[in-house]
């Protein structure tokens, strides 16, 4: 495990302190999940990127055509 030396502005680290607190968690995995979210949220949009890239509106319409051309469930209905 690594150590982060990190500087907040007062206003924001009350902030933090308060909500770790009542979400019962310390402020390190407070920070530490915040980190994490927000890494997996710019990862997805670069794997989201990546495969539009290799996609294909032929190969797209291709697969639609396969799908059946039926009238949706009495449920299904909006």
């Amino acid at each position: 495990m690594s150590v982060l030396s990190l500087r907040l502005r007062d206003s924001l680290h009350r902030q933090v302190k308060e909500l770790a607190s009542r979400d019962g968690i310390s402020i390190n995995q407070f920070v530490a999940t915040a980190v994490a979210e927000k890494m997996s949220a710019l990862m997805t949009e670069d794997y989201l990127r990546e495969r539009a890239a290799r996609g294909s509106r032929g190969r797209y319409e291709a697969a639609l055509a396969q799908v059946p051309d039926v009238e949706p469930d009495e449920r299904d209905r909006v």
